[in-house]
C-alpha cells in the first residue's frame, strides 16, 4: 500500500517536472559516467535527477549562490550510484549544503586517556548521519582526474553506507549477496592497499583510500564510477562486488573491459 501510493506520487512529480534540457545535456557532457549511459539510462538517470531535487535542498552556505545548473551537476553525480537501486537508499535527510571551497570542520574526540580534543580541520566534503551532505564546489565541479577524484560520490557512497549505522565500509547488502564475500574481497584489498601506499607503489586510486575501512568503501566507489578500469585491474574482487552492490558494469559500459574480468 504504501509502495504504490509512493510511486502514484513520483508519477505526479515527473509529470509536473521538468529540466532545462540544454542545461541537462551539458551535465550529461561534462563527466565520462554520464556521457557513457545509453537513452534508457540517461532517461532513467533524469527522473532520478527530477525526484532528487524535488526531496532535497541543496542551498549555498559561505556566500555561494547555487545555480540551477550547480544543482543539476551535484544531482546528477549523486543519483549515479541509485541509477539502478531506490532512491529510499537517500532517506531520511533532506539537505545538501555548498560552500564555493574547502570548509572547516569543527569537532571534539575523547583519546585513550578520556582527554578531549578540539579540531579544526579544512575539507572537500563531509556527510552526517542522519543529517546534511555538505560539499566543496571547487572539488564537487571537478571533472576528470588521475587519480579518480570525485567528492560528491564520495560523500553519497558514505550515505550509503550509513544506512545501517556509522560508515564502516559495509552497507547494507541485497538480497543475494553474501557478507562473507563482501568482507572477503574489500577486507583483502584493504590491507593490501595499506601496504602499497606505506611502500609508494603506483596505484591510480586515491591513496586516502588507506585511512580506514569506510574511506575505502567510499574511495572505491569514486574510481569505480570515474576510473572503472583501475579498479577492474587492481582489485578485481571489490570490483565484483560494488558491481553488484551498485547493479552497474561502468567498466563494461565505458570500454574499459568486461565484468568477466573482475570474476575470474
Amino acid at each position: 500500500m504504501f509502495e504504490a501510493l509512493r510511486n502514484w506520487r513520483r508519477e505526479r512529480i515527473l509529470k509536473r517536472s521538468a529540466l532545462d534540457a540544454a542545461q541537462w545535456r551539458t551535465v550529461l557532457e561534462r563527466y565520462p559516467f554520464t556521457r557513457a549511459l545509453s537513452a534508457e539510462e540517461r532517461a532513467r538517470l533524469r527522473d532520478k535527477v527530477v525526484l532528487f531535487l524535488h526531496e532535497k535542498s541543496i542551498s549555498g552556505a559561505g556566500g555561494l549562490v547555487v545555480r540551477d545548473e550547480m544543482r543539476l551537476c551535484i544531482a546528477a553525480q549523486a543519483c549515479m550510484l541509485v541509477l539502478n537501486l531506490d532512491l529510499e537508499c537517500y532517506r531520511g535527510w533532506v539537505e545538501v549544503i555548498v560552500y564555493p571551497d574547502e570548509f572547516v570542520a569543527k569537532y571534539e574526540y575523547l583519546d585513550e586517556d578520556g582527554i578531549a580534543h578540539q579540531v579544526e580541520e579544512p575539507m572537500t566534503g563531509e556527510s552526517w548521519l542522519a543529517g546534511p551532505v555538505i560539499l566543496s564546489w571547487a572539488d564537487a565541479e571537478l571533472r576528470e582526474g588521475e587519480p579518480a577524484y570525485n567528492v560528491v560520490i564520495h560523500e553519497f557512497a558514505h550515505k550509503l553506507d550509513m544506512l545501517n549505522g556509522d560508515a564502516n565500509g559495509c552497507p547494507p547488502l541485497h538480497a543475494g549477496m553474501d557478507r562473507r564475500d563482501w568482507s572477503g574481497a574489500f577486507g583483502s584489498a584493504y590491507e593490501d592497499f595499506r601496504g602499497r601506499v606505506e611502500r609508494r607503489d603506483a596505484s591510480r586510486i586515491d591513496p586516502y583510500a588507506a585511512e580506514n575501512p569506510a574511506e575505502f568503501f567510499a574511495v572505491l566507489s569514486e574510481a569505480f564510477f570515474e576510473t572503472p578500469g583501475a579498479v577492474l585491474a587492481e582489485y578485481p574482487g571489490v570490483y565484483r562486488q560494488l558491481a553488484a552492490f551498485y547493479r552497474q558494469d561502468p567498466a563494461g559500459r565505458m570500454g574499459h573491459g568486461t565484468i568477466r574480468a573482475a570474476a575470474q
